[in-house]
């Protein structure tokens, strides 16, 4: 019965946990990963503009795919740290808590143009503006533990993405900087946001 009471003790402990993150602003996020996320994306999109060494659509999936492993590695390394510093016990939960806002919109973002990739070649020029929407569900997912201006980020990939799917209906043409540009601005706006709220709130420490 005691080892009954334990784990149900401990079940209870981080169920009032999950309970506490799911009311409380997230500060993980950190302006310096966003903004560095923002610089390789343009950097990407540039250096696909410039050598397109392997201009194929595959290509162009892979090297974005990777672009953004990147990026999130950058921002989870970050993540880590901040919500260790600013969260201190409540850490593990809230990172448990911002991956889970993301992570059907991360899925959707890898299957689906692996998914086009292997079965509908033709509607890979789709795949720049579908992600941009993904980004902008992934961010309204977590809103409510984010600063209130983050929803103009994401309405910025809401509407960027519809525009890049409408601008390239014309032509099926994959064009790095309809993925390049929204993504430089959509960061650099996220990261502005977060260097404003975060410093605010240092403040308050």
């Amino acid at each position: 019965m005691r080892e009954i009471d334990k784990a149900k003790a401990l079940a209870d402990i981080v169920e009032i946990r999950s309970q506490i993150a799911a009311g409380t602003a997230f500060r993980g996020y950190g302006p310096v990963a966003i903004a560095f996320t923002a610089l390789l994306g343009l950097g990407v999109a540039a250096a696909q503009s410039l050598w397109p060494i392997v201009p194929s659509p595959a290509a162009f999936i892979i090297e974005w795919m990777a672009t953004a492993v990147v990026c999130g590695t950058v921002i989870r390394i970050e993540m880590q740290g901040r919500s260790r510093r600013l969260h201190s016990g409540l850490a593990d939960a809230m990172i448990n808590q911002a991956i889970e806002h993301f992570l059907p919109a991360t899925a959707a973002s890898f299957f689906l143009p692996v998914l086009f990739l292997r079965f509908i070649p033709d509607a890979v020029w789709m795949v720049p503006g579908l992600w941009q929407i993904f980004v902008s569900v992934g961010i309204f997912a977590s809103a409510r533990t984010l600063p209130r201006w983050m929803v103009l980020t994401g309405g910025w990939y809401f509407v960027t993405g519809f525009g890049c799917l409408l601008l390239g209906s014309a032509t099926h043409a994959l064009s790095p900087w309809m993925m390049g540009l929204p993504f430089f601005v959509g960061q650099a706006m996220m990261a502005a946001i977060l260097y404003h709220w975060s410093g605010d709130a240092d403040g308050e420490d």
